[in-house]
């Protein structure tokens, strides 16, 4: 008796992911759940089906599509993202839902409906490498889509993904709309002097296991704010919190990321009040270049969220766009002068004629 042959094709994959869905269910789950169900029916859904994609399955904050044509896959990637930036364009910040997309092509395995294959597993890790609301690529669906879309790829360099035994070369789609062609630099665009950091999981205190997602939730809108930095290339939240639970140093986690500076901390939930304290770790040398501790109502967390990014800006000295200063300071009374705040009971930080804030 002869088996049955595995059957295989060559596919483009998109995997999405809500950005921070620990958070975003924490603060409101029922109004979460109709939000990120509306932008499928009039979003997601909709625009695999136009371009002629098949969703394989979803999870609770995400889904896996498959398409014969990276092209489409790729059109159908950008379409999804810029129309998610207008429908959130008049949604307070906290209520937002972003997805990160990531797109690969290669040979698939097809069994019961399902996909299987390393052509699947890349383009789940490169999700989590894409800008909250962007699309990460890889080099291939980028050679593959040259000429045939009008748009620029930034060479990410070669990414040693989870699992994947060899490094995959990374592109971001930009959706900025500045620049048309397809050229792909030769080298990553970022300089070398360019900060690097990872924010590990904040540890949960409560001792409540049911806290859990506040504390990674905590974690992620800091990833979420401090990706937004041009000039500071942030470790994603899949490849930092894998160190979650694990003993293991803080130079050992630099060297697996790549990065100089790690953020690690904690969150202490008691009564309507929570205590957050944070370190900023230089992991060339395993000593601290900053420790906080906030004492705060729980109603105050954003703040909190805020003053760590904003304190993580001014200690690495990244040099801010006009755009970046403006969301950055917008959320912060500052009074002339850079009186003291006294919630924070601290001088208030403000950007200088080169956009630092000092």
């Amino acid at each position: 008796m002869v088996e049955d042959r595995v059957q295989r094709r060559l596919a483009a994959i998109l995997a999405a992911d809500v950005v921070g869905y620990s958070r975003l269910m924490g603060a409101d789950e029922e109004g979460t759940l109709a939000r990120l169900k509306a932008h499928r029916n009039y979003v997601l859904d909709p625009k695999i089906t136009e371009h002629c994609g098949r969703i394989v399955k979803t999870t609770g904050d995400g889904l896996l599509a498959e398409f014969a044509s990276v092209v489409d896959a790729l059109r159908c990637a950008v379409e999804i993202q810029r129309a998610m930036a207008e429908r959130n364009a008049n949604v307070p910040q906290a209520q937002q839902i972003e997805f990160r997309i990531g797109l690969n092509v290669g040979d698939i395995i097809i069994d019961a409906g399902d996909i299987f294959g390393d052509g699947v597993n890349i383009a789940a890790r490169l999700e989590p490498l894409a800008e909250p609301g962007g699309i990460c690529v890889s080099a291939r669906v980028q050679e593959d889509a040259r000429g045939k879309l009008d748009l620029v790829f930034d060479d990410m360099g070669e990414q040693h993904l989870k699992n994947i035994a060899w490094p995959v070369r990374a592109c971001r789609v930009r959706l900025d709309g500045e620049r048309t062609g397809t050229a792909l630099p030769s080298a990553p665009s970022a300089p070398p002097s360019k900060a690097s950091i990872a924010v590990l999981a904040f540890t949960n205190m409560s001792g409540d296991a049911d806290q859990e997602y506040f504390s990674d939730g905590i974690s992620e809108d800091i990833i979420t704010d401090l990706a937004k930095l041009s000039e500071l290339r942030v470790v994603a939240r899949n490849s930092s919190f894998v160190f979650k639970g694990e003993a293991v140093s803080i130079p050992e986690i630099g060297r697996t990321l790549g990065v100089r500076y790690v953020l690690e901390g904690s969150v202490r939930k008691y009564g309507a009040r929570v205590r957050v304290t944070a370190q900023l770790i230089d992991s060339t040398t395993g000593g601290h270049v900053w420790a906080e501790r906030f004492d705060r109502d729980l109603s105050d967390i954003f703040a909190v969220q805020d003053d760590l990014t904003q304190k993580i800006v001014y200690a690495l000295k990244v040099r801010l766009t006009a755009d970046e200063r403006g969301r950055r300071i917008s959320k912060r009374t500052i009074e002339p002068g850079g009186v003291a705040d006294p919630a924070l009971g601290q001088e208030q930080l403000q950007p200088d004629h080169h956009g630092y804030l000092a």
